[in-house]
């Protein structure tokens, strides 16, 4: 059994974000002068940054803030931050953010310096196409802190070309897998590659002098073969950019891992932890356990000891830093880790030894946390359950094999007082459904189905939210540098519009400075089992800001927590591997903690895994539509119940809810008419029909097209169609007020 540790005082008061230690040894550097800075930057060689400027004259992380003051001292002196774009430059589009608006990235960067800024770039002017994928510009830019950038285009680049062209090889020419791009390509036939009808290509473009028709390309490699087992996913792979093949160096670094010994360890393999996952997940990184005190319950948040074996700047830490994090799709994944640690050494399988980190906090009744304490532990996990068994045995009364008869009780009970106190916190609490696509052996769309949501899912949740919550305060309490997972309040922006919009149907917001996740469900519950509930859901749901990481505390808005951080998943997450490091640093539980180098860069990590995690999420959202588009190919014609998902000016976007498949309603398919649209109330209304579609109305959709290639869908709208069912409205439809 767990020793228990000293008591632990005031863990939960509010205290000041922690600041790093410099590293150990010389004092750090004095600041270096605007001429000596000058001088570096005028001889350095390429672009360079903070990092690189606080490395080359010795100064701590102490000193950051003073730097920057320095920087800005220079740029006023008529000398540009050397980490700043200029205030116009080349972008090119790669991708949307949750909004649909286009991010973009310089066309000129070099890698050595780290990810490139985001580049957000704002709407077009109406009547102009939106930006798509691909897409070059000459933009006015606007820094906005940190590693982001807002864009404003000033010049199409028209006949810029993409750097490689990604497609469906068909009748000599080269379709594109991104719905946004309408361009084909011509392949010259000694340009072929090796390439057939239906495969799935990369290629480069290449010189033309001929303004009209396909411009040429060269194929570079062939992929794969459209239709074929993962072939989806392989798509979204080299869509997205997502790295998928592992050096050599990094493999060899896995393959020689080792099991750890008891040396240094709290022995657990008394404990009977489980493991409690999805039917279908590939890894085992954390286990609970739970058993009841006095006064409440002692818990026990057991993950894999990721850190013992990526040690900072190694092959596999290069890699994983690079990844930021593991890919999930229907018929693969594409891990942050080698499979030899993420399948092995580093998941927690049934009855084997495996080292881990843990955490052990007591909860009174109420859900309270008194104390808690970290270690370094040897388990045996007892079992690998499934959230369907673990809900079935509390349903049904039963024990599953291996598990102690009164575990899954005390771990409920346990899970009830968290909940409590979730609720007395006072959380943000949205549906956003998530959609399970099940295929055959060979990849083939058998069915797209609702994820169910059991308390089995929330019990792991909650557990989870607690030990990240210890691991924030416990770094705090070290004075040691933290990875915050970070959730700002939602901007003023977002809050106005969400405002008026909300005012128009009679609810009232607080002041942003006042807002509280709760003043959120006070909305919701006003609108519960109301006509307008899903419209209203949908609007605060986009209303509110992204999460992202920060090695600056801001708290987290929807958890309702003064300090978060991620420390559960270090197998897919690289933050959770920093989180790791840090807390064996400051516990002195090992010398593999986190390095000078590590803790000089967080502020450009933070930035980096920011990003791949919102890449990975695009990829993951991508795959889930094409193979949905794959789904509703037989079904083309069908008219379905559908809500009103996304309204826009180029049209409408309409959700099915029976499987999550979306699409656009394109406006020239609407009755004509004039059409005005009201982004505040997000609404579309037509002048003469006197129709109006609002966000989260319920319509019926015809499906016009399902292209697997691109995952887009086009429906129509029977609503104010003289062709759909005799000319009657069979939906409802409102009259603009």
């Amino acid at each position: 059994m767990p020793r228990r540790g000293p008591p632990l005082k005031g863990h939960a008061a509010r205290r000041k974000p922690a600041v790093p230690k410099p590293a150990t040894g010389a004092a750090p550097a004095s600041l270096p002068t605007l001429v000596q800075l000058r001088e570096f930057l005028r001889d350095a060689p390429g672009r360079v940054g903070k990092t690189e400027i606080s490395r080359h004259f010795g100064l701590s992380t102490d000193q950051r803030p003073a730097l920057r003051a320095l920087l800005r001292g220079l740029k006023d002196a008529g000398q540009a931050a050397p980490d700043r774009l200029p205030d116009m430059a080349p972008v090119e589009m790669t991708g949307t953010d949750a909004d649909g608006d286009p991010i973009a990235r310089p066309l000129s960067w070099d890698r050595a310096l780290g990810p490139p800024p985001a580049i957000f770039m704002q709407r077009e002017a109406a009547g102009q196409p939106a930006l798509a994928p691909g897409e070059r510009v000459l933009a006015r830019l606007k820094y906005i802190g940190g590693n982001k950038y807002e864009g404003r285009t000033f010049k199409r680049l028209t006949r810029e070309t993409p750097a490689r062209i990604l497609g469906v090889f068909e009748e000599g020419r080269i379709i594109p897998t991104d719905r946004r791009q309408k361009a084909d390509w011509r392949v010259p036939l000694d340009q072929l590659g090796g390439a057939r009808p239906g495969d799935i290509v990369l290629a480069e473009p290449l010189p033309s002098h001929h303004a009209l028709g396909p411009r040429p390309a060269r194929i570079i490699e062939v992929l794969g073969r459209m239709g074929e087992a993962r072939s989806v996913s392989l798509i979204c792979i080299h869509a997205h950019g997502i790295p998928d093949v592992f050096p050599a160096e990094a493999l060899e670094e896995a393959e020689a891992a080792k099991g750890v010994t008891k040396r240094g360890r709290e022995d657990l393999s008394g404990i009977p932890l489980v493991t409690i996952d999805g039917e279908d997940a590939r890894d085992f990184d954390d286990a609970v356990w739970a058993e009841p005190e006095e006064d409440g319950w002692r818990c026990l948040v057991a993950i894999a000891d990721v850190a013992h074996y990526v040690r900072p700047d190694s092959a596999l830490d290069r890699e994983a830093w690079a990844r930021g994090n593991s890919v999930y799709f229907p018929d693969r994944v594409v891990p942050m880790l080698p499979e030899a640690l993420s399948n092995g050494w580093c998941s927690l399988r049934p009855n084997e030894p495996r080292g881990c980190l843990f955490c052990e906090f007591h909860i009174d009744r109420a859900g309270r946390k008194s104390r808690h304490r970290f270690g370094r532990g040897l388990m045996r996990s007892a079992a690998r359950l499934t959230y369907e068994q673990v809900q079935a045995a509390k349903d049904e009364a039963k024990v599953p094999e291996g598990v102690p008869a009164d575990l899954l009780g005390h771990l409920y009970d346990a899970f009830e007082a968290l909940l409590a106190d979730r609720a007395r916190r006072g959380t943000l609490e949205l549906d956003v459904p998530e959609r399970r696509v099940l295929l055959d052996e060979e990849s083939q769309v058998q069915a797209v189905v609702p994820r169910a949501r059991l308390d089995s899912h929330r019990l792991i949740e909650e557990f989870m939210v607690a030990a990240n919550v210890c691991a924030a305060e416990e770094l705090e309490r070290l004075s040691q540098p933290c990875m915050y997972r970070v959730h700002d309040r939602p901007s003023d922006a977002k809050l106005e519009g969400l405002r008026q919009f909300l005012e128009s149907l009679g609810l009232k917001l607080p002041a942003r400075d006042r807002i509280h996740p709760r003043d959120f469900g006070g909305i919701l519950a006003a609108v519960q089992d109301k006509p307008e509930e899903r419209l209203v859901h949908e609007a605060v749901l986009r209303g509110q800001s992204q999460a992202e990481y920060s090695p600056d505390n801001i708290g987290h808005f929807g958890l309702a927590l003064a300090r978060y951080a991620h420390f559960t998943s270090p197998i897919r997450r690289y933050s959770d591997l920093l989180v790791h490091r840090a807390l064996i640093g400051g516990l002195e539980l090992g010398r593999d903690g986190l390095a000078a180098a590590e803790t000089a860069r967080f502020p450009d990590t933070a930035e980096h895994i920011t990003q791949t995690e919102r890449r990975a999420a695009m990829a993951e959202r991508d795959a889930v539509d094409r193979y949905l588009a794959a789904f509703m190919a037989t079904r083309v014609g069908e008219v379905f119940d559908a809500r009103v998902s996304g309204v826009t000016r180029y049209g409408l976007f309409v959700t099915l809810p029976e499987n999550g498949a979306s699409g656009i309603v394109p406006l020239a398919s609407l009755p004509d008419d004039k059409w005005q649209l009201d982004e505040a109330g997000h609404t579309m209304s037509g002048r003469s029909t006197g129709l109006t579609f609002s966000l989260g109305q319920a319509v019926e959709a015809r499906l016009s097209e399902a292209t697997p290639r691109t995952g887009g869908m086009v429906f129509s709208l029977m609503q104010g169609d003289p062709r759909a069912r005799g000319g009657t409205r069979s939906a409802r439809v409102s009259r603009r007020r």
